[in-house]
């Protein structure tokens, strides 16, 4: 018998992801015959109809490495950012980018700054590196004012996680806020911005940093998991410095995103922006009138910017856990955000229209 299991030492100190459930295990679990899945933040429209097409034409090839389609999809992508092939790089989603950018930066005893709530995924591979975390709580509202970043700033921070549009609120911060927190930490102090959900904010709203990344130790990471409708594909990039680059592909797994996933990337993004576009528009739409049938309902839902809806629930109902388990009961699967110490709120998927009404349905049913 093994004793001793001889882990890095911090790897104690993580907690496990806690994926969101499928709807297999929920028909199964509770003997239904139909399931509305709203707790992972998908797109319930894609893959799109050239990704489709992209992903059955990718198994003929699949006996071979993918030397040409990684160079490909990085040419077509910094093309997409105006800038040169050198300021990008691929990963296997965003979460792969997040943990290999945590390994290229951080060592044991460096500070890094992450706020509360945020995506939890920072806050592990954070810890995993020996780093120490530093809190950043949100306002009364959950939005982030970045001078608390600021103020939280000493010799000793390393580097600094945003996400934008946060999870698991939905809320941005605007170019001019984030670009004036990049322009004031000192200079050895990374600012690493995850936009996995930045496609869905409205027009005219969308903070564009690339420019950054030139004069400031600054990387934006990206994903075709969310806009795009590829969240089984598993492909996300980075845009950063060329050195960056460099480092970040010398230590990241070598051609760590299948051909599957780069034939579908590739596609989703030369033929298939109209129909994301459209599918935009009515992910937009659908979220404006979620956000007021559950104000009717007593739900105190926040204004977001991307494809869910963080929502506190009205104290007739319990506790977001309850609240969550009662509707997976009746084939609804939501997200309870006790996890993120909010323990009064859920967080909402937006679906098609009909999965829509169907949760609003069995609220309704709930509240009787």
């Amino acid at each position: 018998m093994i004793k001793n299991f001889d882990f890095r030492k911090y790897a104690a100190d993580c907690q496990p992801y806690i994926p969101g459930e499928s709807e297999a295990t929920v028909l199964k679990r509770y003997g239904l015959d139909f399931v509305v899945k709203l707790g992972s933040n998908e797109n319930p429209y894609g893959p799109y109809q050239h990704a489709r097409q992209a992903i059955i034409a990718s198994t003929k090839y699949l006996n071979r490495y993918p030397e040409d389609e990684y160079r490909t999809l990085t040419a077509q992508l910094a093309k997409l950012n105006q800038v040169k092939t050198e300021n990008v790089a691929l990963g296997s989603g965003a979460g792969n980018i997040i943990e290999t950018v945590a390994r290229l930066l951080l060592d044991e005893g460096d500070e890094v700054l992450i706020g509360e709530p945020s995506y939890r995924l920072y806050r592990e591979v954070s810890r995993l590196m020996g780093a120490k975390i530093v809190l950043v709580k949100a306002q009364t509202n959950l939005s982030f004012n970045l001078a608390d970043f600021k103020s939280k700033v000493t010799p000793q921070t390393k580097l600094i996680w945003l996400c934008n549009p946060n999870n698991p609120t939905g809320l941005i911060n605007s170019a001019a806020e984030i670009e004036e927190l990049i322009d004031q930490v000192a200079d050895d102090v990374w600012v690493v911005v995850d936009e996995a959900y930045a496609d869905f904010i409205e027009a005219g709203m969308r903070p564009d940093l690339v420019s950054k990344i030139t004069h400031k130790k600054v990387i934006i990471i990206r994903t075709f998991s969310k806009f795009f409708g590829l969240a089984g594909a598993r492909v996300g990039y980075l845009v950063a410095n060329s050195t960056v680059i460099k480092m970040y592909n010398t230590i990241t797994e070598p051609f760590c995103v299948n051909r599957t996933g780069l034939f579908a990337a590739l596609a989703t993004l030369t033929k298939d922006q109209a129909e994301a576009q459209k599918v935009k528009k009515q992910i937009s739409l659908q979220r404006s009138d979620l956000f007021h049938q559950l104000k009717q309902l007593g739900f105190d839902p926040i204004a977001s910017q991307a494809n869910f809806i963080l929502v506190k629930i009205p104290q007739n109902l319990g506790t977001a856990d309850q609240l969550a388990m009662r509707l997976m009961e009746k084939g609804v699967i939501i997200r309870s955000a006790s996890g993120w110490n909010l323990p009064a709120d859920v967080r909402i998927t937006i679906g098609k229209p009909e999965e829509n009404q169907y949760l609003v349905k069995k609220i309704s049913e709930c509240l009787k």
